[in-house]
């Protein structure tokens, strides 16, 4: 193609038009590539013992129906941690949660974050 074609082309509406969802196309497929084409890297997590035992324990709570625990570790020592909780979503189940974890990994409290699971 010689540049008068392609100044013809570009001049065209429509053309313009479809080599611009093309270019979102790609660009979306990339994107798609890089952040959500790997999503057994989340799935293929095992918990771990403690984890395990912990979720058991926070299970045992009045309103607590089910929970996924994640500690994080430095050098082996429990630092802070995450619990996702089914159930009851009130102040006294999240106080509950956070005291029973805080004291289970003998960290603080404020290294302890709760959230309700999506219903």
């Amino acid at each position: 193609m010689d540049g008068g074609r392609i100044t013809k082309l570009f001049r065209n509406r429509t053309a313009r038009i479809v080599l611009l969802l093309l270019a979102a196309l790609i660009l979306l497929f990339a994107a798609w590539k890089v952040f959500g084409g790997s999503a057994g890297t989340a799935a293929s997590y095992a918990p771990t013992a403690r984890e395990e035992r912990l979720c058991r324990v926070l299970e045992k709570i009045e309103g607590v129906n089910g929970a996924t625990v994640m500690i994080a570790e430095e050098e082996g020592a429990p630092v802070s941690a995450i619990v996702v909780f089914e159930g009851a979503d009130s102040i006294l189940t999240r106080s509950r949660i956070l005291s029973i974890t805080a004291a289970a990994l003998g960290i603080e409290k404020k290294n302890v974050q709760v959230y309700p699971a999506d219903r």
